[in-house]
């Protein structure tokens, strides 16, 4: 039996990700997927293009690289009335409204973002996770807490969205 590393634990975090993101766009329509609850609820496209994003973005920024967002032409395709560098952090209700694509591009988007996180995860070795890359925090964040961090955000914004799709079926 081979040992499992830090790194296969996070890698296998973040390969649910996908997989929950895959499963919740399958089949629905531009109207489902902006579907909000009410007038101040998140639809399933925001949600999926937020954790999207967040992971996308401080991938990046662990990776001391541009963010596929912007360095693979996603934020043309997608064409949002957004800044390129908003992530959805603080939207308010027309914000939220305001991001609508079809299931294709968020899966697409969300599969790059994705490949991208594995190889950079797949480059990290073991004594990098316990690096401090944050040192305003009490206690100041290492890289794996950073990891885990998007990891949690990813995950609960998923859950977020397979209520919100519950209620569609």
């Amino acid at each position: 039996m081979s040992e499992i590393s830090a790194t296969d634990v996070l890698l296998d975090g973040f390969d649910r990700v996908r997989q929950a993101v895959t499963r919740l766009l399958e089949g629905l329509s531009a109207d489902q997927l902006a579907h909000r609850v009410n007038d101040s609820a998140n639809s399933i496209a925001w949600l999926v293009w937020h954790l999207t994003r967040v992971q996308d973005d401080h991938v990046a920024d662990l990776a001391g690289s541009e963010q596929v967002w912007t360095g693979g032409g996603w934020s043309e395709r997608f064409g949002l009335p957004l800044p390129a560098e908003d992530t959805g952090y603080g939207h308010d209700a027309g914000q939220v409204a305001a991001v609508v694509a079809p299931a294709g591009l968020l899966l697409g988007y969300h599969q790059a973002v994705h490949e991208r996180t594995e190889k950079y995860l797949r480059g990290v070795e073991a004594g990098d996770l316990a690096v401090v890359i944050d040192e305003s925090w009490d206690p100041p964040v290492t890289r794996a807490v950073r990891l885990v961090s998007v990891l949690e955000d990813d995950l609960q914004h998923a859950g977020q969205a397979a209520f919100v799709r519950g209620l569609l079926d």
